[in-house]
């Protein structure tokens, strides 16, 4: 969590558009919509789950913890599958996607055919620009219209849907991050930045 703040900044930076002013060179700073301000955080979410998916070795996505009170707990790969799982069952709706509440329990843990790091990671990946997509339709004359037909009755507004998408996955993230740490590997939003890039990104561009 030590590089939070910088990403913050960045994210903040990438999420504000900005338009050339007619016959000028400086940039104006479009105002911020509900939707660019979710996509912003939900941006955030994203690079810290993936980075950590990313992070650990495919021989290791099998891992679970087996000392303590870890019985029964979910795989890596289990976690990342439920992560991704999770994002259609939140955002799929919104999208065209039709999820059945009676199906979710046995479908917790993401498409069982899923077998490999590139597979997971690419499911993982696929599922949070879903999320990105459907965020981008929550405007304000929409974001708490209830939905005609929510999967949970806790999903009924595009604006809770938003909400639990962006936390739901850092539920689960601490638990990537636990399994990280016990197989020796730093997550890489804990990492020190090189202090080249440090430098480079204090620097506007010219």
């Amino acid at each position: 969590m030590k590089n939070l703040a910088a990403v913050l900044v960045l994210l903040g930076l990438a999420a504000a558009p900005t338009v050339r002013a007619q016959g000028g060179s400086a940039a104006q700073q479009q105002p911020p919509t509900v939707a660019s301000v979710l996509n912003t955080y939900y941006g955030i979410v994203e690079q810290e789950v993936v980075s950590a998916a990313e992070a650990m070795p495919e021989n290791k996505y099998s891992f679970a913890p087996t000392n303590g009170e870890f019985k029964g707990v979910r795989t890596f790969a289990e976690e990342v599958k439920h992560i991704a799982y999770a994002n259609h069952l939140f955002f799929g709706p919104l999208m065209g996607e039709t999820i059945e509440a009676k199906s979710v329990e046995q479908n917790a843990n993401g498409p069982a055919e899923l077998k490999t790091k590139a597979e997971i990671v690419q499911y993982l990946k696929d599922s949070f620009v879903l999320g990105h997509k459907a965020i981008s339709t929550i405007t304000p004359e929409n974001q708490v219209t209830p939905l005609a037909k929510p999967v949970f009755p806790f999903l009924s507004t595009r604006l809770g849907i938003a909400t639990i998408g962006s936390f739901h996955p850092m539920d689960h993230y601490g638990q990537m991050v636990e399994y990280l740490r016990m197989n020796g590997i730093i997550p890489p939003a804990s990492r020190p930045r090189p202090p080249q890039q440090a430098s480079s990104q204090s620097k506007p561009q010219q």
